[in-house]
């Protein structure tokens, strides 16, 4: 038997982050681009920008920064504060998932 759980970090303003938006945010690093990021994850671009929008404005800094031009095009990069809260919100969520099954041993269902 197992507990699941979804957590998700909210300011004032909105969501900060959550588990779609950590794998979007992943998606972008991996592919350096929100919108190759967006079809790995099957969703719009505009549903993908309007995400990270979201997260930018809950948050105290940006998520991404992007690249414009160049000679290789344009692109986008996870900044040094997203990655942080990557690392933060997923040592959080295993933490919670730790939490929760140790809660669900020590009841009989």
């Amino acid at each position: 038997m197992k507990i699941k759980s979804k957590i998700w970090i909210e300011t004032d303003e909105g969501i900060l982050i959550s588990e779609g938006r950590i794998q979007l945010l992943k998606l972008i690093e991996s592919t350096g681009s929100l919108n190759k990021a967006a079809k790995e994850m099957n969703i719009s671009y505009q549903k993908a920008w309007k995400l990270i929008d979201a997260s930018n404005k809950a948050s105290k800094e940006p998520l991404i920064a992007t690249q414009v031009g160049g000679n290789k095009g344009g692109g986008t990069i996870v900044t040094p504060y997203g990655k942080s809260l990557i690392e933060s919100f997923e040592k959080i969520n295993v933490a919670c998932w730790e939490f929760l099954d140790l809660q669900l041993k020590k009841h009989s269902l």
